[in-house]
């Protein structure tokens, strides 16, 4: 019967990516949903797209073994990554009126600049979407009681995912996403009422919590500790910000003040219900200890499932996998599409700059097509967590885009030159750090990477100027 409820949920989900396909009329309706989006809708589009398999497997696995101090990157800097977008970003961009966040890069630093920032934001997604086709494979092994191999649910969980994104683009995703989210708060919501009363109560499960000092988020201020802690918390809070998956929830609004609320508000619920899985994970060694002890040392982030699958009853049943599901297929779509649309606008573009609008659209669904099949590939390689993919694949960013964009809106003294320094130290110092990175190590590669390009990017931009200005590149090129 699970499985079944399961199929049923799957066809509607494509079932919406079709009809959405039926409204797209232009490449802005495919990239952005038309920039016409309310603030419901862009509030759920950035929580689902956030809310991934990593906030129901990965997060709360790390929780049971680090506490707080284990998960500062996600979902904390997360969370404020996304207050800062809708708080300083959102309205500058939306005012804009870019497709894609590459076409910020190309109008303030030229297309040398666009182009490297592109694909540097293009490589970051390899991780995070592989993420959740790993993600997806896994639920549908365990649904299948192990008649479907990890593998071939990764396969067909890229399927589903692809077909319904393939079609609609933007709008589906906008549809789904709203969908999903309904689905992914009834769920939880109701799943907290039902385990907590198992272990006895939610006092009772945040007294276990805090009695093993789980709510500490630094347990020694030695200066090693806080500098990891910082190189975690602004590995997501800064790397995740110059995205293509924000900006296009960001323009997919129909006024920029949508666009801050939606952002904001989305970055509200992310948090709050991040804490909802580490609550019934938790709960989990109140209820069953033993099994959490078996699981944990085979793979802590089946414990929550198995919990649900041995101790509740169907409903409970098909409203978790349900919102796993949801919390999977939502981001796996929405970060399908960012790579894709910045590759077409950014990269190939230049390369075709005679393209219709149709030829458009039909380019960014070979990108989405190669997307797909490249990161499902790197998942079924990985040996990476989820929580691990999630995490690496900000620091790319982080080092390399971060600081231009930054800088781009807030520093008028910025220039071309700067932000290439700033791309070029912070790439190189990561790079070189992180190949010989140990936890002896004092200073996460990171963190050394985004220091390097905020003193590539003052000092570029200061000492005299040798590389063309964004203008005479473009009339150059």
């Amino acid at each position: 019967m699970l499985i079944w409820f399961v199929v049923l949920y799957l066809m509607v989900t494509v079932g919406i990516g079709l009809y959405a396909s039926t409204r797209v009329q232009n490449a802005k309706d495919f990239a952005t949903a038309g920039a016409s989006m309310p603030l419901p809708v862009v509030t759920a589009m950035v929580f689902a797209t956030w809310f991934g398999s990593e906030a129901i497997l990965g997060i709360p696995s790390t929780f049971l073994a680090e506490g707080f101090s284990g998960i500062v990157e996600d979902p904390f800097g997360s969370f404020a990554c996304l207050m800062l977008v809708g708080i300083f970003f959102a309205r500058r961009l939306y005012r804009m009126n870019l497709l894609t966040i590459g076409d910020f890069f190309r109008q303030r630093y030229g297309p040398v600049v666009e182009a490297i920032s592109s694909i540097v934001i293009i490589l970051s997604y390899l991780g995070w979407i592989a993420a959740q086709m790993t993600a997806l494979g896994v639920v549908f092994n365990v649904l299948s009681d192990g008649a479907i191999s990890t593998t071939m649910g990764t396969l067909l969980g890229a399927v589903i995912v692809l077909v319904y994104t393939l079609c609609g683009g933007m709008l589906s995703v906008a549809f789904t996403d709203f969908l999903q989210m309904s689905i992914i708060v009834i769920g939880l919501v109701y799943l907290v009422w039902l385990i907590g009363g198992m272990a006895g109560g939610a006092d009772v499960v945040i007294a276990k919590a805090v009695a093993a000092d789980k709510f500490t988020f630094l347990h020694d201020t030695d200066p090693k500790t806080v500098v990891g802690f910082i190189g975690a918390a602004v590995t997501m809070m800064l790397g995740s910000i110059p995205q293509q998956d924000i900006y296009q929830r960001v323009m997919s609004a129909k006024s920029e003040q949508v666009a801050q609320r939606g952002t904001i508000l989305g970055a509200i619920f992310y948090l709050c219900f991040c804490m909802l899985p580490i609550f019934l994970t938790y709960a989990a060694e109140i209820i069953e200890p033993g099994m959490v002890a078996s699981v944990a040392a085979r793979d802590a982030q089946m414990i929550l499932p198995t919990l649900i699958l041995d101790k509740t009853p169907l409903f409970a049943q098909v409203l978790f996998f349900g919102a796993l599901l949801s919390a999977i297929m939502s981001t796996a779509s929405g970060t399908l599409m960012a790579p894709s649309v910045t590759f077409t606008e950014n990269v190939l573009k230049h390369l075709l700059p005679r393209m219709t609008d149709r030829q458009f659209i039909r380019a960014m669904r070979i990108s989405i097509v190669v997307a797909a099949i490249s990161t499902t590939a790197f998942a079924l390689l990985s040996d990476a967590s989820i929580y691990e993919m999630v995490g690496n694949a900000y620091k790319v960013t982080l080092v390399a885009a971060s600081v231009p964009l930054i800088a781009g809106l807030f520093w008028k003294r910025a220039t071309t030159q700067g932000a290439l320094l700033a791309i070029v130290l912070g790439m190189v110092s990561w790079l070189s750090l992180e190949y010989s990175y140990t936890d002896a190590a004092f200073w996460p590669p990171q963190l050394v990477g985004l220091i390097m390009s905020f003193a590539g990017m003052v000092v570029g931009s200061l000492v005299p100027q040798y590389v063309a200005t964004p203008a005479a590149q473009i009339r150059h090129a």
